[in-house]
């Protein structure tokens, strides 16, 4: 089944997990849509990248969006600016413009206090979304901490 997905990713190990999540949710003829969040923080100078090296993170996202495409799997990168803390709205409001029947994204595996604390992306995203979101945990496509194999948790908005 060809499916539009929507991507989220942040160069991050985490995020980069969910890349085989995201193929297989496409099926064959579909379509990914890779989000890529530059935040910014906002201040007198403008708005300054909240990480420093976003350079250097955006040309990884590119590279795997390419490599996506090269294998044939159809593949769209959307690189949008917004301010620190706003990931999760990005990501929800490009899934509503294309339409997509599920967003795939890596967790850090944070404790739900660790989330209350500092935010979650895909936290957010189960409050906001038009679709299902497959949140990718740490620990899929190889053993947990307890040395048992784990699959990607499924959960919907």
């Amino acid at each position: 089944m060809s499916k539009r997905v929507v991507l989220g990713l942040d160069g991050s190990q985490d995020s980069m997990r969910a890349i085989p999540y995201a193929v297989e949710q496409a099926g064959d003829g579909g379509k990914i849509v890779v989000v890529h969040v530059r935040e910014l923080l906002v201040g007198r100078a403008g708005g300054l990248p909240l990480a420093v090296n976003e350079v250097e993170i955006e040309a990884g996202v590119r590279r795997q969006v390419d490599d996506l495409n090269s294998t044939g799997v159809a593949t769209e990168l959307k690189v949008i600016s917004a301010v620190a803390g706003g990931p999760a709205h990005v990501i929800a409001d490009v899934a509503r413009e294309v339409n997509a029947d599920v967003i795939v994204v890596g967790t850090r595996g944070h404790r739900q206090i660790a989330s209350l604390i500092i935010g979650s992306v895909t936290h957010k995203l189960l409050h906001m979304t038009p679709c299902p979101v497959l949140a990718v945990p740490p620990a899929a496509g190889g053993a947990d901490s307890r040395g048992r194999e784990s699959d990607a948790v499924a959960m919907k908005a």
